[in-house]
């Protein structure tokens, strides 16, 4: 009998079907996730500015953040399944639908992005760590930071900046990339240190001022006419708003749900982001309120409601504070750094190349990379509208996402071959044409053609919100109408 020779090797001990025993993830672990993926300084300031800055009904915003919520619940649900019955990260899932080769290329977009974002993140991570370590070395030695050596810049960073980056994307890379084990336990710290830090601050605020926040609160808490038809296009702006916010983390979420014990851990677990988002949002939306009443107390003059945390202890002149939540921000910041962009990235470079990569290896291409891209964004990367080429590229998330629950869920019908997916022989299941699904690369770009449409055509701007949704909807139709004959 003569064995079919592989044309090239596509396992690797990172990527396989995940150790019973390490399908150990239960509901609260996924009630940290989801916790993490909304504890950064833009969900805070997302959450606020919706709330408390725009003329909307408070009734209609809650509303709209639960639908929103329930939605991202749903897709999650539906990506995660799975990634939890077969223990497979999103990259191998994709071979299903893409082809074994289709997937190396189409989930390095999604590592592209995540190697980027992560070096963009990073960077203003460095940030709060440099503010630490200012306010040590101040305390040490008020006159220190006057001397040349801290007044040259290059880079657009000076040598508190530059040691601060550094000294960032190091420990990232230590925490990062000792596997699951140490991700979960870290995620799961971050979570609950961020929680009890913002708790901690809304005692302080409100401590003294009680009464005046909560009179403001009512205040603020508009809820007449809820359900006027005049509503119905501010609900639909905050349901796609906050949508927004939780999709890049949707088309990569196998990655995680991998490690759940069963299905009923996972449904509970992503209900969990209903109840996140409402402890996160109370919680914010006081602490805004609070020290508002604070800084006008202290007779401190500010423009505008601040909703930025940075922006807030920055007008609140206390040391003791600022070093305090400039810990929790870190933490916040670092988790979510983990979640959407180094975790993906590093799925997306085994599975690109499995026979030489590991978790060691592919975390030092992300610091290497995400290095660069945090030295030049300053100076470089921010100056020239790269962002706009990096959400043309997000704008294929959600055509992913289409194709491969039309093909998991109405094509194969929950079913994979085990021993296929990760055969590179010419006869099994997901060879194909050569390694790529025709059909399934076709229905990407028709569905990044309408997603990315929301992005480059002005006249379709006020889609923007909704293109991850519109490029799913019109590729999940596409592949199913070409894959089911």
């Amino acid at each position: 009998m003569i064995q079919t020779k592989e044309n090239f090797d596509l396992k690797n001990w990172e990527i396989v079907s995940v150790n019973p025993s390490d399908k150990n993830w239960t509901w609260t672990d996924l009630f940290c996730f989801w916790g993490c993926s909304i504890q950064s300084i833009i969900g805070f300031s997302l959450i606020a500015s919706i709330y408390l800055i725009y003329d909307l009904n408070f009734l209609i915003v809650f509303m709209g953040c639960l639908i929103a919520s329930f939605l991202v619940y749903i897709f999650t649900n539906l990506i995660g399944k799975p990634s939890q019955n077969h223990g497979l990260p999103f990259p191998v899932i994709l071979r299903l639908s893409m082809g074994i080769n289709g997937a190396r290329y189409v989930a390095m977009l999604r590592g592209l992005i995540g190697i980027f974002m992560f070096g963009v993140q990073t960077f203003f991570i460095s940030k709060s760590i440099g503010f630490l370590l200012r306010i040590l070395i101040f305390e040490i030695d008020k006159t220190i930071l006057e001397k040349d050596i801290f007044l040259f810049f290059y880079m657009g960073m000076d040598l508190i900046d530059g040691a601060s980056f550094l000294l960032t994307i190091l420990l990232q890379y230590f925490l990062f990339s000792k596997g699951q084990s140490i991700i979960r336990s870290f995620i799961n710290f971050s979570a609950m240190f961020v929680y009890f830090g913002l708790i901690l601050f809304f005692i302080i605020i409100i401590s003294e001022n009680y009464n005046e926040v909560l009179n403001s609160f009512r205040l603020s808490v508009n809820i007449e006419n809820a359900f006027a038809k005049s509503n119905i296009n501010p609900l639909i702006t905050v349901v796609g708003t906050m949508f927004a916010y939780f999709s890049i983390v949707i088309v990569n979420f196998g990655d995680f749900s991998r490690y759940v014990k069963n299905e009923k851990e996972l449904n509970l677990g992503n209900l969990s982001l209903i109840l996140n988002l409402i402890i996160f949002s109370l919680l914010s939306i006081l602490i805004v309120i609070g020290a508002d009443i604070v800084l006008t107390k202290n007779m401190i003059q500010v423009e505008k409601l601040l909703t930025n945390p940075t922006d807030i202890i920055g007008k609140i002149d206390n040391n003791f504070l600022t070093v305090i939540v400039l810990f929790f921000i870190l933490f916040a910041s670092a988790s979510t750094n983990l979640i959407a962009n180094y975790v993906p990235s590093q799925n997306s470079l085994i599975n690109f190349f499995p026979k030489g990569l590991n978790l060691n290896s592919s975390g030092f291409i992300i610091i290497f990379l995400g290095f660069f891209i945090g030295i030049f964004w300053l100076p470089v990367l921010s100056q020239v509208g790269i962002m706009s080429f990096v959400d043309t590229i997000g704008a294929f998330f959600g055509p992913i996402f289409g194709i491969i629950i039309a093909d998991y869920y109405l094509i194969k019908k929950s079913k994979i071959s085990n021993s296929d997916i990760f055969s590179s022989t010419t006869g099994s299941s997901y060879f194909y044409s050569n390694g790529w699904q025709i059909k399934a690369i076709y229905s990407l770009f028709i569905g990044f053609v309408f997603s990315a449409a929301t992005i480059w055509n002005v006249n379709l701007s006020f889609l923007n919100s909704f293109s991850w949704l519109i490029g799913a909807l019109v590729s999940w139709i596409t592949y199913y109408l070409l894959a089911s004959d």
